[in-house]
């Protein structure tokens, strides 16, 4: 997994954001073209479930048939790939809202299968399932020692990107970092 930068260079990537109204306006998530194929057979979720496990076994078509993988939102250890879901860390539906409806639908691509950045992690799948499309403003993982790595990650992503904030997320941001 991708280390985030600072705490510092979040706050400052964070102060350099724009702050703007979200609008959910024509979102769909097939307009995200999502786990496109990396390398040989293996899709982003595929390269992702290996990256981010533990002695990942994987089969001729690379789908992982066993392994281990710990959530770092929860704190839980699962040893099935189906009980763990590859997390957008800034939500697909959060990137629309924030610009991304004005992307090429490459651009989207990229975003939707960046293994580069922090933007792609292996968590448990119904911790995925309750955060959705929510931004720090409203969801954090429930692991406090990992909410700083959390917002470092979350800013970097949106800075890179260039994508907006609103004002209580960006507030939220602002709160968490101040300790990191």
């Amino acid at each position: 997994l991708p280390t985030p930068v600072s705490g510092a260079t979040a706050r400052s990537y964070l102060a350099s954001l724009t702050v703007a109204t979200e609008d959910r306006t024509g979102y769909d998530r097939d307009l995200f073209p999502h786990w496109i194929t990396q390398s040989g057979s293996c899709n982003t979720r595929e390269v992702v479930l290996k990256r981010d496990g533990s002695d990942v076994q994987q089969n001729s078509s690379c789908a992982a048939t066993s392994g281990s993988w710990y959530s770092v939102y929860d704190g839980a250890t699962w040893s099935a790939a189906s009980d763990v879901d590859i997390d957008h860390l800034v939500p697909l539906a959060e990137a629309w809202d924030s610009g991304a409806d004005s992307w090429t639908t490459s651009r989207r691509q990229s975003f939707a299968n960046d293994l580069t950045r922090p933007q792609l992690i292996a968590v448990t799948d119904n911790v995925n399932q309750a955060k959705g499309d929510q931004d720090p403003a409203t969801w954090m993982p429930s692991r406090t020692a990992y909410r700083c790595t959390y917002v470092r990650a979350w800013v970097q992503v949106k800075y890179y990107y260039d994508l907006s904030v609103d004002s209580a997320e960006k507030s939220a941001l602002q709160n968490h970092l101040a300790s990191c």
